[in-house]
């Protein structure tokens, strides 16, 4: 009985090793294998997909012009801007010519605003109208008139038309006596060797046509003709 037991008792040793011994190389093999696992390189991850969205258009204020021009709050919806051109000041007729004197301080000069207008004398500097007097030559005159320079010959500034004193003598003429004759307008319009406007210091332009001599006497006034760099200088001086 006591054989039996004890071999009893070495097959449960022997089952019991046997079974420690398997548990063991089942223990390595595991501990092997998260080894070989622990140790293995691992793949390196592909980058993530990044989508990004499309770029935004650049903003242009031209995309605008139908909003603005459709605005309803703005006072005026025109996108269309109309510039009117400032009209340009159309230049006055130049003064017109009536003769020069010279009294040695300097060329004076007869002029008158409008044709057969009054008659005034003026020196360089003066203001005729709307122009100024800028130079006295020989050849002509100078102007100024809204920064600009108007230059002009005698030839063009002279006044052919009639002059207003001998217009007014004529109207008493025909109101008294009714229409003229041709021959009485004739004597009128062609008597012009007289004083002409007073030019200041008793003195008196000569009338356009006055082909009198120096010397003359007329309405107590005596013809005096100079000869100035600029041509001769007529004029009438009163008798003392």
């Amino acid at each position: 009985m006591k054989r039996k037991l004890l071999l009893l008792n070495l097959l449960l040793l022997a089952l019991i090793g046997l079974v420690s011994w398997r548990l063991y190389i089942r223990y390595e093999e595991t501990l092997r294998r998260q080894k070989a696992f622990l140790s293995a390189p691992s793949p390196a991850a592909p980058p993530p997909l990044v989508v990004l969205p499309p770029p935004q258009s650049q903003i242009s204020a031209a995309a605008y012009l139908d909003i603005a021009a459709k605005l309803p709050f703005s006072k005026d919806r025109n996108p269309t801007v109309i510039v009117e051109a400032v009209a340009e000041k159309p230049m006055p007729a130049l003064p017109r010519y009536y003769g020069m004197i010279n009294f040695g301080s300097g060329p004076r000069v007869i002029l008158a605003t409008t044709p057969g207008g009054q008659q005034k004398g003026y020196v360089a500097g003066d203001k005729v109208g709307e122009f100024t007097i800028k130079e006295i030559a020989a050849a002509g005159l100078t102007f100024e008139w809204e920064g600009k320079v108007v230059t002009a010959s005698y030839a063009k500034l002279t006044d052919n038309t009639a002059p207003v004193e001998t217009q007014q003598a004529a109207m008493p003429v025909q109101a008294a006596k009714g229409a003229p004759t041709v021959a009485a307008v004739s004597s009128l319009s062609t008597d012009t060797a007289k004083p002409g406007i007073d030019i200041g210091g008793n003195l008196r332009g000569c009338t356009p046509g006055d082909k009198s001599p120096a010397g003359t006497v007329r309405d107590g006034y005596r013809k005096v003709v100079t000869v100035t760099p600029f041509g001769q200088s007529c004029s009438w001086e009163k008798v003392n």
